[in-house]
């Protein structure tokens, strides 16, 4: 289940260890894309932290953010460009973002396929999509002090299986977050040399967060499983519909 809005606003805004994760998850967004001049940027989830340097060049920029987790105005002092959003349904157009960022709105979503699907649906032939999720093997998802201690986490393995059922490729990926997820002075001072370090180290298991970029395959995979199993549904019930009177 979703996070509250207000609960990701205090921990990313108010406490010095949200401050810390915003700032190391923001600069890895900002090296994978420096430059969105006159780009459509869309956010899902609570993806605002990583929004607010794009406000300026961007052609447009959207925040969308879903029902069960709620939403407030943002940016504070500037035009409004946050949305409640449903899950299954985002208020943009078909292939019209060029750069879409996911964090939060995936591993706490019940409804993850219909998440990407709409991440499919919305981005542009030549679009980049950016994943964010708690690393299964990283601190982070083991501490329910923060956002990234709620859902499910992931490995590199599983995401990336998953993001390519749906016609999301993988291109690159990269970590975030390895500092530990502690608030004491001694930890925040140095999470900018932890985060520098980790980056040398990993991008795949030590630190707390996945970040995959995808783009978009055209046309889609098709699909298999269940959508396929349930048009064509087991006839086990059959006969049972018309039940016959017992003889006397």
């Amino acid at each position: 289940m979703h996070l509250d809005v207000l609960d990701l606003k205090t921990f990313y805004y108010r406490t010095r260890l949200g401050r810390a994760a915003q700032r190391a998850i923001r600069d890895q967004v900002q090296t994978l894309w420096p430059d969105v001049t006159g780009q459509s940027v869309a956010g899902f989830g609570f993806a605002v932290p990583l929004l607010r340097p794009y406000l300026k060049d961007a052609r447009r920029v959207v925040a969308l953010m879903p029902a069960p987790q709620g939403v407030m105005s943002w940016p504070p002092g500037q035009p409004n460009v946050a949305v409640l959003s449903q899950e299954t349904h985002w208020p943009l157009e078909t292939d019209s973002v060029d750069r879409l960022i996911v964090m939060h709105g995936l591993e706490t979503s019940e409804q993850n396929i219909a998440v990407l699907d709409e991440s499919y649906r919305v981005l542009a032939p030549e679009g980049r999509g950016l994943f964010i999720v708690p690393n299964r093997a990283g601190l982070w998802a083991r501490r329910d002090g923060t956002p990234f201690g709620f859902g499910k986490p992931y490995t590199l393995g599983q995401l990336e299986t998953l993001l390519r059922k749906i016609g999301l490729v993988p291109v690159k990926h990269v970590g975030a977050l390895y500092q530990p997820p502690i608030e004491k002075p001694f930890w925040l001072r140095t999470a900018r040399i932890a985060e520098k370090l980790g980056r040398g180290v990993s991008n795949r298991f030590a630190g707390g967060v996945l970040m995959v970029e995808v783009t978009k395959q055209i046309p889609a995979p098709p699909r298999t499983g269940l959508p396929e199993a349930v048009r064509r549904p087991l006839r086990v019930l059959d006969g049972l519909t018309k039940p016959e009177p017992k003889p006397v």
